[in-house]
Formats: structure tokens, C-alpha cells, sequence
């Protein structure tokens, strides 16, 4: 008997760590390549776009469905441009983070190039906020519930 729970103690303790090499094998993949990553901490759930310079035009990206305490991971490279472009809203279509960067986005997803004539291009025109990512490789934002 003392055997047999000897043998059980030791298949559950490989078990176990099996199991946590696993978790930490998918987690860390994603963790390593989020390099701008938005995360909601309200109650809400918040669609984004993303917006920022690259080859001397401004591309917008979107949508990402973020739920309540959830991160998306919106750029997956390396940041190479010091500001990036953040709008939000609910799924109701109401503002949840505007700016006063205004940018082109669709209705569906979408990658877009250029900020200008959104509407004459069969876009809409959005507000983004500007995020100073200070240069570096990697940035979080955190949206909140309004105060």
C-alpha cells in the first residue's frame, strides 16, 4: 500500500509539472511577441483599432474585441514607431477612448493606408489618441471604466 501511494505521489508530481511546462510554453510565446498589447479593465466590452506611421503614410488596423479584464496583443513586431494610435468603443458603436488624431477606419476589419478623405475612400473618420511609447520595444495600454 505504501508503495502503491508512493507511485501515485510521484506520477501526480510529474503530472503536475508537466502540466505547468505546458501553461508556461503557451503563455510565454504570446508574452514574448506582445509588443503593443491593450488590456480593458472595465466592465465593458471594447472594440480597437490601432493606428501608426509606417513607410511615410499612416496605417490603421482594427478591429480587436477586447472583453472585460482581457488584453489583445494589436502590434505583434517589434515597435519601430515612437507613437501609436489607440480609438475604442463599445460594441454599441459609443466612444470609449477618442483623441484628436483623426484616422480612417472600416466597419469590418481592416487594414487601411493613409488619413485622408476617409469618407470619399468608403471609410469613417475617427478620433485616435496619441500613445508616446518613448521608444521602446514594447507597450501596454491599459483602458479603465470611466470615473
Amino acid at each position: 500500500m505504501v508503495q502503491l501511494l508512493h507511485n501515485f505521489h510521484s506520477w501526480l508530481q510529474k503530472s503536475v509539472a508537466k502540466f505547468a511546462i505546458g501553461v508556461f510554453a503557451l503563455v510565454m510565446p504570446s508574452m514574448a511577441s506582445a509588443t503593443f498589447a491593450v488590456c480593458n479593465q472595465s466592465f465593458d466590452v471594447v472594440n480597437v483599432a490601432i493606428g501608426q506611421f509606417e513607410e511615410n503614410d499612416f496605417v490603421t488596423r482594427g478591429w480587436w474585441t477586447v472583453g472585460p479584464n482581457q488584453c489583445a496583443n494589436t502590434i505583434r513586431d517589434q515597435l519601430t514607431a515612437r507613437y501609436i494610435y489607440i480609438f475604442a468603443q463599445d460594441v454599441f458603436g459609443n466612444e470609449i477612448l477618442s483623441g484628436s488624431t483623426p484616422l480612417c477606419i472600416g466597419t469590418a476589419s481592416f487594414t487601411i493606408r493613409g488619413d485622408e478623405e476617409c469618407l470619399l475612400r468608403g471609410y469613417l473618420s475617427a478620433n485616435f489618441i496619441e500613445v508616446d511609447t518613448q521608444q521602446t520595444e514594447r507597450w501596454t495600454l491599459f483602458l479603465t471604466a470611466p470615473q
